[in-house]
């Protein structure tokens, strides 16, 4: 299902980009990251699965710590920064579930509230808050067992189509913003929907809506010609199937999860940071950055590893 999905994102990019002249590299990109983090993720989380989850959630953290002090830091990474903490989040709390007793479950433990401390740290309000409800979420499912999960993956998927109805509805101008989303972002959110009905089924192409869009062309300093919004702006550049197709991806996830070998708690704290990720992306570029593809796909892929059986000693 993986494959059909990834592959049909690759080819409607191609597609799209064709009718509409636009520049697929990125999707490719995006696409190549989940790909890749998802093997290592599947790869690792067989053979080690805490020490693969472990490394996960530090090569995360870092690169969270990486963009929020990098050249160009702001605002306009914001999205970047809480996303990977959520995912680094993810990471530490299914090697603390993966780990129950000794020293290496204390340590898990502690990474992660190390994690949230670092969202802190950073000065992320939306990293702290996506850590935290991770960590909470973790901690509710460590005693569940069985197929306790499915539930609590329904309430996740409900949650994310929840974000995206309310930003939608607030690019509609059905819901007012009232102060809490900033009015530049707005106007940006406008001009997608705008986009996406003049071009509803192919969209004007990717990589095309800061050229498209006046106001995201006067805001390139601050949103660097994006929508701050991955359903709009997938709506806007590759149409209704784009988003589908999206939206097809974060299914796939969840379906994974679900029938994932590895315990509930595990399943359940994956799902969690990928919920989490789907809230922040739907409101912010944070899907534009490949360190967050990759990091999505490699959590992925810790969550559906089937560990392999410890070695039994020859006679």
């Amino acid at each position: 299902m993986g494959v059909i999905v990834l592959g049909c994102c690759a080819v409607w990019a191609l597609i799209s980009s064709a009718l509409g002249q636009g520049r697929p590299e990125g999707v490719l990109l995006a696409v190549l990251a989940v790909v890749a983090g998802y093997a290592c993720g599947r790869i690792g989380g067989s053979a080690v699965p805490a020490g693969a989850a472990v490394a996960s959630a530090l090569a995360a953290g870092a690169a969270a710590a990486a963009a929020a002090t990098g050249s160009g830091a702001g605002d306009g990474r914001a999205g970047e920064v809480a996303a990977l903490l959520a995912l680094a989040q993810g990471a530490a709390c299914c090697a603390a579930c993966a780990v129950r007793t000794g020293g290496r479950a204390w340590a898990a433990r502690l990474l992660v509230v190390a994690v949230v401390v670092l969202a802190a740290v950073l000065g992320s309000p939306a990293g702290c808050a996506a850590t935290a409800a991770v960590a909470l979420c973790a901690l509710g499912a460590a005693g569940a067992h069985g197929r306790g999960r499915g539930p609590v993956l329904l309430v996740c998927a409900a949650v994310a189509a929840a974000a995206v109805a309310g930003v939608c509805a607030v690019a509609h101008g059905a819901l007012p913003a009232d102060g809490a989303v900033p009015t530049r972002r707005v106007a940006v959110w406008h001009e997608a929907v705008a986009l996406a009905r003049e071009h509803p089924v192919t969209g004007a192409g990717p990589d095309r809506f800061g050229e498209l869009g006046p106001a995201a062309a006067q805001a390139a300093s601050a949103f660097d010609g994006e929508a701050h919004s991955a359903p709009l702006q997938e709506a806007a550049e590759q149409g209704v199937v784009g988003l589908a197709l999206l939206a097809g991806v974060y299914v796939w996830m969840l379906y994974g999860l679900a029938r994932s070998p590895r315990t509930t708690p595990v399943a359940v704290s994956a799902a969690a940071a990928l919920t989490c990720l789907a809230v922040l992306a739907s409101a912010s570029d944070a899907l534009s950055f490949a360190p967050v593809a990759a990091a999505a796909g490699a959590l992925a892929g810790l969550g559906t590893a089937d560990p392999a059986p410890p070695a039994v000693p020859y006679g």
